[in-house]
């Protein structure tokens, strides 16, 4: 079966949605095939580069909504210490710095279920100033915007928006209510609709069954998105979920695996979490359909050592691009 899968995605085809749950249930060694037919597959769509991006953590805490996973709600006493937006001189001096230690794109992200226009003005600023002083393609993740927002923003450089769905439609309303799944798609289209890419995946473990995964990878085939962030849960202290155990490396690596077969020419983008679901697997998502990868801090937690993590990519023979 996996066979027949194979071959018919590197013909041009698509595995069904049946197929996909098909492939949830292997176990085993037969999880080390299905990574290998992500591997061939990914190789066959996007060669061994590798996309890089990096961002900063632009305006910190004070969220009012009830994200059950996420640090920087006003509700939720994780210890994050809050701050107001960035300054756009200071986002350039991150930008630099993450630009020189290999990203090739760098995203502004601030919390909150939108965003100001004082805060978007600011943001603005910064998007004019990256343009002229760096290469860097650039990002941003503000919350739920609409149409004129977007359009806003890629007027001033922007050339992708990220607004995760973070879980399928089925399981959404035991992560957050207060805001719904459906917003969530508005924003991905608005930002479609004003001409920007989008940047939309979702967080593995947060209580998701397998076929719950599935649905969300269709989700995002719906959409047509072509950056597709795939995070594990990092449980953090003070928050609903402080107490989840993280998905198993394997079934982490059966997620992104199943993720590459359903968007084969899809960036999928190795991100939050990777360290403690992944564990000493980490090498082996790139071999199950990764090609991309965010380096540096998270939001409110510590990412990898970058030298370590270059020399993997070197190890893997995986080209920066």
């Amino acid at each position: 079966m996996l066979n027949k899968i194979e071959k018919k995605i590197l013909a041009g085809g698509g595995i069904t949605f049946d197929e996909a749950l098909a492939l949830t249930r292997f176990k085993g060694e037969d999880i080390l095939d299905l990574v290998s037919a992500g591997n061939r597959v990914a190789r066959h769509f996007k060669g061994n580069s590798l996309e890089i991006c990096s961002i900063i953590n632009a305006r910190s805490h004070g969220c009012s909504e009830d994200c059950s996973f996420c640090a920087q709600s006003y509700r939720y006493n994780a210890g994050v210490r809050p701050y107001p937006m960035t300054a756009p001189e200071k986002i350039l001096e991150q930008a630099i710095s993450m630009e020189k230690a290999g990203a090739g794109s760098f995203s502004i992200v601030t919390s909150g279920r939108g965003i100001s226009e004082g805060d978007l003005d600011k943001v603005i600023s910064a998007l004019i100033l990256l343009k002229k002083e760096t290469g860097l393609k650039l990002c941003a993740s503000l919350g739920i915007i609409d149409e004129r927002k977007a359009l806003l923003l890629k007027e001033a450089g922007l050339s992708m928006y990220h607004h995760n769905l973070e879980s399928p439609s089925t399981f959404f309303p035991w992560v957050c209510t207060t805001h719904t799944f459906e917003e969530r798609v508005n924003t991905v289209k608005a930002a479609q609709k004003a001409g920007l890419r989008v940047c939309s995946g979702g967080i593995v473990g947060l209580g998701e069954t397998p076929a719950q995964r599935v649905e969300l990878a269709f989700a995002i085939l719906d959409l047509g998105v072509d950056s597709v962030p795939v995070n594990f849960l990092h449980p953090i202290a003070g928050t609903p979920l402080e107490h989840r155990e993280p998905p198993l490396p394997l079934a982490c690596l059966q997620t992104l695996a199943i993720f590459r077969l359903v968007l084969p020419q899809s960036v999928i983008r190795l991100c939050g979490g990777r360290k403690e679901g992944l564990r000493s697997l980490q090498p082996l998502a790139f071999m199950a359909g990764a090609n991309g990868v965010m380096i540096g801090d998270y939001l409110t937690t510590k990412g990898e050592d970058l030298k370590r993590d270059f020399q993997l990519f070197a190890d893997l023979g995986l080209v920066p691009r």
